[in-house]
């Protein structure tokens, strides 16, 4: 149900109030049961994470019990037996051969193994500004160029300009979609066309770390889903953002079988653990867990909109479990605001100086974030 500015100001005014008078709020005063192993408590000094867009509710329960009935009692074991399990239960999830799924210490392995199987001195790499920028920090590594292309007005990537840009020397082309750090989504039909015209050396890593919390958007069909018949593909994915589970480092790609022979050359020796193959595998299995969590961030998002809109702060449209906000000035001295205040938000964006990207937490943190907001000087409105 909509709500009017003169009563979300009110309500702002008596939420403002209750988190200075009563900074531990318990999950289940807040209307919302408590969502997996994470309580909606925040302790006194706790530093509140906002910065790396990690799914603040954490696994399923199904999955803390696969790590902790499994995983725990193989920890003496190498994880060859957990690893082929894992890629059995992708390839059946997906509907793809075995041959076609690569895993990695998170999906940004599967970006370093990218790097060095396709670009690296004397090739280039074509990417969006600003995009996740782990894969330029890889591609200097490996001595390859990064060809950093702008994105457009609407904050969707410049496929006209990345295809300019785009020659024999291009090994790999990066698209984050949805991308992160603006949210924002380029849409399929426009990535199709942009394939058709790629030379037939260059490769193309569609990172979709993000794809489950875009729902049902008609212009955002993955490429793991309806795959294109085109060896230069690869499509990764992340269990790190939907199914909470960031600190065990497991993600995977689908590609071509030759293609992800090449990447697998190049993948760390036992990268993925005993813990994390179970975990994954389990998650994979936890479709009312994804559910779950794509109604909540919607929710979360939702919330986190109205509290921007009512403070007069702009943003730009996301559809993942961030949001780029802007600070209405600079946003080097916001971010040291907030982190002098236990919040971490992430800032230093190219090209966007006065936004902060604000990964969504739990109802407690993101109270906190707005008390802590109205505490900065000049603020425009009176909490």
């Amino acid at each position: 149900m909509p709500v009017s500015r003169r009563t979300l100001l009110a309500r702002l005014g008596a939420g403002a109030a209750a988190a200075v008078a009563a900074p531990r709020i318990a999950a289940g005063s807040i209307g919302t049961p408590a969502r997996g192993p994470t309580t909606d408590t925040i302790r006194p000094g706790q530093t509140i994470r906002l910065n790396r867009n990690e799914n603040a509710y954490g696994p399923s329960s199904s999955v803390v019990a696969a790590m902790r009935d499994g995983a725990l009692s193989a920890a003496c074991r190498y994880p060859d037996v957990e690893v082929e399990g894992l890629r059995r239960t992708i390839a059946r999830f997906h509907g793809v051969p075995m041959e076609h799924v690569v895993l990695g210490c998170g999906s940004a392995e599967i970006l370093r193994m990218a790097i060095d199987a396709f670009a690296g001195p004397r090739k280039t790499l074509v990417a969006a500004l600003p995009t996740f920028d782990l894969i330029g920090a890889y591609a200097q590594r490996a001595g390859a160029e990064m060809v950093a292309v702008p994105l457009r007005r609407d904050y969707s990537h410049d496929l006209d300009g990345m295809r300019a840009r785009t020659d024999a020397a291009t090994g790999l082309v990066y698209v984050c979609n949805p991308n992160n750090p603006t949210g924002s989504l380029t849409r399929r039909h426009e990535l199709e066309a942009f394939l058709r015209e790629l030379p037939a050396t260059t490769h193309v890593l569609i990172d979709e770390a993000y794809h489950d919390y875009v729902g049902g958007s008609s212009e955002h069909v993955s490429f793991i889903d309806r795959r294109l018949d085109d060896r230069r593909v690869i499509v990764t994915r992340s269990f790190s953002k939907i199914h909470g589970l960031a600190g065990l480092r497991i993600g995977y790609a689908i590609a071509a079988p030759d293609t992800a022979r090449d990447l697998a050359s190049h993948h760390l020796s036992d990268g993925v653990n005993v813990l994390a193959a179970r975990a994954a595998a389990a998650a994979l299995q936890d479709a009312e867990h994804v559910r779950t969590n794509v109604s909540r961030n919607m929710d979360d998002r939702q919330e986190f909109l109205n509290q921007a809109n009512a403070r007069m702060l702009r943003s730009i449209d996301s559809l993942t479990n961030f949001v780029m906000l802007h600070t209405g000035g600079p946003a080097a001295p916001v971010v040291e605001h907030l982190r002098k205040h236990n919040i971490l938000v992430a800032g230093d964006i190219p090209g966007f100086d006065a936004h902060i990207r604000v990964s969504l937490g739990t109802p407690s943190e993101m109270r906190e974030f707005w008390r802590v907001w109205g505490l900065m000087p000049g603020h425009r409105m009176s909490m």
